[in-house]
């Protein structure tokens, strides 16, 4: 796979109280990416970017909401989000510095 692409695929972490408690849990990370990105492209991002393994990645495909604003209408972009499974033992800690 192309490493400029890899390196474009990941947007941002998602860090909210559902993603802390999957954290938590399941050892799962949440990443926004690419609209057209793939499981495979996904899961050497995260093994590039972050030297860990990869078990396994699921993707949700959010639609955006419809929004007023006073009297005009308008909508929310469609997010893309991955759920990536860290292999047992691995841990990945956004707060160190590389």
């Amino acid at each position: 796979m192309n490493q400029d692409r890899l390196m474009k695929v990941l947007l941002a972490p998602i860090v909210s109280e559902k993603a802390t408690m999957l954290a938590d849990k399941n050892n799962q990370i949440a990443f926004r990416v690419l609209q057209d990105a793939t499981r495979p492209e996904i899961k050497a991002a995260v093994e590039l970017l972050f030297k860990v393994q990869v078990d396994s990645v699921q993707i949700l495909n959010q639609k955006g909401k419809t929004k007023r604003f006073g009297r005009f209408s308008g909508r929310r972009d469609n997010v893309r989000k991955a759920y990536v499974s860290l292999a047992e033992g691995q841990e990945l800690n956004f707060g160190e510095a590389p």
